[in-house]
């Protein structure tokens, strides 16, 4: 799962949410005071959490020193990640001097890997709970509120969260995110999702289109359909995936590309968004969808992760360098104006020079627009850890991420330079973060366009037309 990408500098996968202040379903809840590191995903499984809660009479503020109860859904991915949230935890420690019965807890990925190791060498933490636990956290705060640890990391094979509306916390009240499945069957070895999240699991289908309603008549304009893998969405009455291709009937099943269509034909003014997805699963299906509507954006992220064959298939990707290339060649066919970027690890395991070559070669071939880029960090669980060596010295993993960085930054900076003349609509969705003379949106390749404020509104369309910009950014002005 990504953020929004940028290739100015390499892009940490923890970021902060943000706490807001919403209404309990009584005016003397208790308060909740919610961050989010990590990927998509969790940000969309604190609006369940926090759905959860405010439906046992909890409110939620933004001020942490108010809090009666602090959640920290965490991220596992990479070691930086939980070294930033212990050093969160530690920060909670000045506010527990001052108020004894706050509770403390810990969610998502980094609670189901570190399980109770959380609960005995952290003193701060009272509540540990695993993704697919959410809806026990009322009783989990009750217990911890009698001075007892509270833990629950049960993974499960149905749970999707599909009957709770999620509480949108922070954004911008223009763009949201719907999560379409849990869990992931890709047994990459360098990742530790399928240990935290368990075995992929989709959601109603019904469940997501009502929901795409629902935001858009909110106002909302923008949804992202979220998934570990969206492309291997398969609903077919509940149940893991493979079960459903076990029965070997797939009538009355709905694919990702059958999703994706439902949602955008809920109203043309919807934009659709998709990710994350994954080149061996990626079908012509869905790129027909997205040349048909154009309300669905044109922007894939399609994680390379590495240009070599070999070190792909240590990876468990699934796919060949020459698959992944035919995958780029077959998206500029059908959807010829599509904005595509990707992941890419530096140094992973074994890894030579020659093909460290071979990363910087694909990323030149297939010309991306943006890139999130990371040197290899080993995390324990993973299948890598346990089959094989962490053996690429750490100076040369930084100066392999650092070609990769100044490779995609010169792309970027000429793919930019592209657009340079072309008019753009762009989707506002707020001021700019350097002057609230100018507004910032996105165009449907998912580049951002700042332009002057004049009398436009966040949530409308604009058309702009694109007179400069830097390796990151558009700039413009609107044109009627």
């Amino acid at each position: 799962m990504q953020e929004q990408l940028t290739t100015e500098k390499v892009i940490l996968e923890e970021r902060q949410g943000e706490a807001v202040d919403l209404p309990g379903t009584n005016g003397h809840g208790k308060k909740l005071y919610v961050e989010s590191y990590g990927c998509q995903m969790n940000f969309s499984d604190s609006e369940i959490v926090a759905s959860v809660l405010i439906k046992d009479g909890f409110q939620t503020t933004r001020i942490m020193e108010e809090a009666d109860v602090i959640m920290v859904n965490t991220c596992a991915i990479r070691d930086n990640a939980e070294q930033r949230v212990r050093g969160r935890l530690d920060e909670f420690r000045r506010v527990k001097k001052t108020n004894p019965d706050l509770v403390v807890g810990v969610m998502g990925c980094m609670a189901e890997r570190l399980k109770t190791k959380l609960l005995d060498e952290d003193k701060l933490v009272d509540i540990v709970v695993g993704p697919d636990s959410y809806r026990d956290l009322p009783n989990l705060v009750r217990v911890a509120e009698t001075g007892q640890k509270a833990v629950n990391v049960l993974l499960s094979r149905e749970e999707t969260y599909a009957d709770i509306a999620p509480v949108r916390l922070g954004g911008n009240g223009i763009s949201a995110f719907i999560s379409i499945t849990r869990g992931c069957d890709n047994m990459c070895t360098f990742c530790v999702v399928p240990f935290t999240r368990g075995r992929e699991r989709s959601r109603d289908s019904e469940s997501i289109v009502e929901e795409a309603r629902q935001l858009f008549a909110d106002g909302y304009r923008e949804v992202t359909l979220l998934g570990q893998n969206v492309d291997s969405y398969l609903w077919g009455g509940g149940g893991l995936k493979k079960d459903i291709l076990a029965k070997g009937d797939l009538t009355g099943t709905v694919s990702f590309a059958e999703l994706m269509e439902r949602v955008a034909q809920v109203s043309p003014l919807l934009r659709v968004r998709f990710s994350t997805s994954h080149p061996k699963d990626l079908s012509d299906d869905v790129l027909h969808v997205m040349a048909k509507y154009r309300n669905v954006c044109s922007y894939i992220h399609l994680p390379v992760q590495s240009g070599n064959s070999r070190v792909l298939d240590l990876m468990n990707r699934g796919y060949t360098r020459e698959w992944y290339l035919q995958r780029i060649q077959r998206i500029r066919e059908l959807v010829p104006e599509c904005g595509i970027s990707t992941d890419t690890i530096s140094g992973f395991c074994t890894e030579t020079e020659e093909e460290h070559q071979d990363t910087l070669s694909i990323i030149e071939a297939a010309q991306f627009d943006f890139a999130y880029m990371f040197k290899y960090s080993e995390r324990p669980g993973t299948l890598a850890a346990k089959k094989l060596e962490d053996d690429v010295p750490e100076e040369v993993k930084g100066r392999r991420l650092q070609e990769v960085i100044d490779l995609q930054m010169r792309l970027s900076e000429e793919s930019n330079r592209r657009d340079i003349g072309k008019t753009f609509e762009v989707l506002i969705e707020g001021p700019s973060r350097k002057s609230p003379d100018f507004l910032q949106g996105r165009n449907t390749q998912n580049k951002v366009i700042v332009f002057p404020r004049e009398n436009f509104e966040k949530g409308q369309y604009v058309n702009v037309l694109v007179q400069d910009c830097t390796s990151a950014t558009l700039k413009g002005v609107a044109v009627r």
